[in-house]
């Protein structure tokens, strides 16, 4: 016999699995442009460099405050993101992760986000002539700084360990969120970092990005916390 009740958590189950294979939604972009980047010449670490390049392009016209340049920038920060789960999966496929690119992977991201958030404040405290503006976007870039440092930091801390797991066993050794306020924890994650320039693009497309810099300015310092306490539990996905 099957009640409602158990109809209800195995729809709940459901629901959570399905925002699992969801988020993030940038390997939906990665996951075709992948197969494309096998097929050329082009290391992991030269594809890092490409996305650190349309980052740093992003970061280049959203400095200028023009509305059809920060559009232009949102689209080199969707392919900056898109690069970055890129280089990764082939890193794996072609058997050539390594150390080096692994660190310099997170230092691009650090530098994309920082140059981004700096960028923006810089470029809409040009345009209302208010430099608190800009100061918002340092504090921002600051926040990702500090989630950088907290990578470092876990890593250093636990090298040993992770060196001496496999693949298999890591996989086995996270796991999934559990409770509502974990898979709150866990979609706002996600959303703040690997799918955020779709929320860039977005405000871009109708000139609101401007909205994000006292937001980052609190959430960037939101998201460190929440790295510590998604690293504390271990979440991975």
């Amino acid at each position: 016999v099957i009640y409602k009740t158990d109809i209800i958590v195995i729809m709940i189950s459901r629901t959570k699995k399905s925002l699992s294979d969801l988020f993030p939604l940038i390997r939906h972009l990665s996951c075709r442009l992948t197969p494309i980047l096998l097929k050329t010449f082009f290391t992991p670490n030269q594809i890092t460099l490409l996305s650190l390049l349309c980052g740093l392009l992003c970061a280049g016209c959203f400095s200028l405050g023009a509305h059809n340049l920060e559009v232009i920038g949102a689209f080199f920060l969707v392919a900056s993101y898109t690069l970055d789960n890129c280089d990764g999966e082939v890193a794996r496929i072609k058997n050539m992760s390594s150390e080096f690119g692994a660190k310099f992977d997170d230092m691009v991201d650090w530098m994309v986000d920082a140059s981004f958030f700096v960028a923006l404040g810089y470029g809409v405290s040009q345009v209302n002539e208010q430099v608190f503006w800009f100061w918002l976007g340092i504090i921002a870039a600051l926040g990702a700084f500090i989630d950088y440092v907290v990578d470092l930091h876990y890593y250093a801390k636990n090298k040993k360990e992770i060196d001496a797991i496999t693949r298999e066993e890591r996989a086995v050794q996270f796991k999934r969120p559990q409770n509502t306020l974990d898979w709150l924890i866990y979609i706002f994650h996600k959303l703040s970092r690997a799918d955020f320039c779709f929320i860039v693009l977005i405000l871009a497309i109708f000139n609101l990005t401007y909205i994000l810099l006292p937001f980052a300015a609190i959430g960037a310092q939101i998201y460190w916390v929440t790295d510590l306490f998604e690293r504390a539990r271990g979440y991975r996905t």
